[in-house]
């Protein structure tokens, strides 16, 4: 496998973790990361995913994904492969949001990867240049998996 992505369960939350390991290698093998990338996914409770945007982004809510890139490492170490940082998920809050848009929940958390670990890689969707190149490149890596794209502007508008 050319990346590792660690998927941590923390509520054993029904989640296929083929898919969601392979939603953020497509975006990794999309964008030519060196093999041997690594980062993190939690899916973890709406409690947690609040306390840390709360924390980090001085929002007292939960949401759905958090970004956390990693920082860049103080030496380079020859041949090491980056660590890209974290990705966050609220299960509780992002089965809610998929059942109340009715999209298909796996699909939905598929959604989730693609755009944190886009994050990861320095992507953002703060302006309406940004956000159009996001949504497309997003749209690009659910069609790769065999995902309608439609469901990017109903679970992130």
């Amino acid at each position: 496998m050319p990346y590792y992505v660690e998927l941590q369960n923390k509520g054993n939350y029904p989640l296929s973790a083929q898919r969601i390991t392979a939603a953020a290698e497509t975006v990794l093998r999309a964008h030519s990361r060196q093999e041997g990338s690594t980062l993190t996914i939690v899916v973890t409770t709406n409690e947690a995913v609040q306390e840390l945007n709360l924390r980090y982004r001085a929002i007292d809510a939960p949401t759905d994904v958090l970004s956390f890139p990693a920082d860049a490492q103080p030496i380079e170490i020859p041949d090491e492969a980056p660590y890209l940082g974290d990705l966050v998920i609220a299960y509780p809050y992002a089965l809610q949001q998929a059942q109340q848009a009715k999209i298909d929940v796996d699909d939905s958390f598929i959604l989730l990867v693609v755009h944190g670990t886009l994050h990861l890689l320095g992507y953002d969707h703060d302006g309406a240049e940004k956000r159009a190149e996001m949504w497309s490149i997003q749209a690009d890596m659910l069609k790769k998996m065999g995902i309608s794209p439609e469901i990017v502007p109903v679970l992130e508008s």
